[in-house]
């Protein structure tokens, strides 16, 4: 009798880890989802800021040298790489240089500053959602358990991205 109780009992706690671990890879699943997403709504939007610039650059208001320097800036900025991780540190270099270069030039003008504000704004409201994402997959993929079971699985650990997007 006290066999088939430890038994039961050994049972009850394989279950309960197995429904535990079936969870957490599920939740973990949902939030590398969520992180592509992010990574998408980020990447549009720094691909809207560039080609607001871009166009900014083009109309003729701003004088020669801000307009080559932003025109310069912006498509670096469109055509520096996000997707390897060898070339995230260009692209958030290319996409500093471009926010640099908005607020080295007088980009005030009207009607364009507000376009320009809120496209600014836009970028940083989507790689501060970007970046609180992959901070919570990363800290869920260091648990002991995801990491002893593996279920990650063959997801790449994904990372932060930091630029200076004009806080």
């Amino acid at each position: 009798m006290k066999v088939s109780w430890a038994l039961l009992a050994i049972g009850v706690v394989l279950l309960l880890l197995g429904a535990y671990a079936s969870w957490t890879a599920g939740r973990l699943d949902r939030l590398h989802h969520r992180v592509d997403l992010a990574r998408a709504s980020l990447e549009t939007e720094l691909s809207r800021r560039s080609a607001l610039v871009a166009e900014l650059a083009g109309t003729g208001i701003l004088d020669p040298a801000s307009s080559l320097l932003l025109l310069d800036a912006a498509h670096r900025a469109r055509t520096a790489p996000l997707d390897a991780p060898a070339d995230l540190e260009a692209r958030e270099q290319a996409e500093s240089a471009l926010t640099r270069a908005i607020h080295a030039t007088g980009t005030d003008v009207e009607p364009w500053a507000g376009e320009l504000s809120l496209a600014q704004r836009r970028v940083q409201l989507a790689r501060r959602f970007h970046n609180d994402i992959v901070v919570s997959t990363r800290d869920l993929r260091h648990r002991r358990l995801v990491t002893w079971f593996r279920l990650a699985g063959h997801a790449p650990m994904p990372c932060t991205i930091e630029l200076e997007d004009g806080r």
